[in-house]
């Protein structure tokens, strides 16, 4: 049960505590967060969502497609459920960036090459 796409910006201040921005920079748009725990009575609806959603490691903006929010809006909730522990997050695994670069020298000798052309 997604929240319609078109939100009130009223409501979006209502959900996130009138708060713009996230405390939080541990979230950009391809960290994975994974739920920690299940919903619980009484628990914000748009968090108890997410919870729900994020049972397998569940991507930012697939998260903020899914419930038809802005990211900048899930970024902050999401931030409020890592404060808590309910989620964790990372980023996707990838091989060390150094590692596939090449040698910074032979990059410059190619940029030198090219303007020579």
């Amino acid at each position: 049960m997604s929240p319609p796409r078109n939100e009130n910006p009223d409501r979006l201040y209502t959900v996130t505590g009138g708060r713009s921005r996230s405390a939080s920079d541990a979230f950009d748009l391809v960290t994975l967060v994974v739920s920690e725990c299940e919903p619980t009575a009484g628990m914000q609806s748009e968090h108890a969502a997410i919870l729900r959603l994020c049972r397998r490691p569940t991507a930012v903006v697939e998260i903020a497609a899914d419930l038809g929010m802005p990211v900048g809006i899930v970024k902050i909730l999401l931030g409020d459920l890592l404060d808590t522990g309910r989620i964790t997050a990372r980023h996707p695994q990838t091989a060390r960036r150094s590692a596939q670069l090449p040698d910074t020298s032979i990059l410059e000798q190619v940029l030198v090459g090219l303007r020579n052309l």
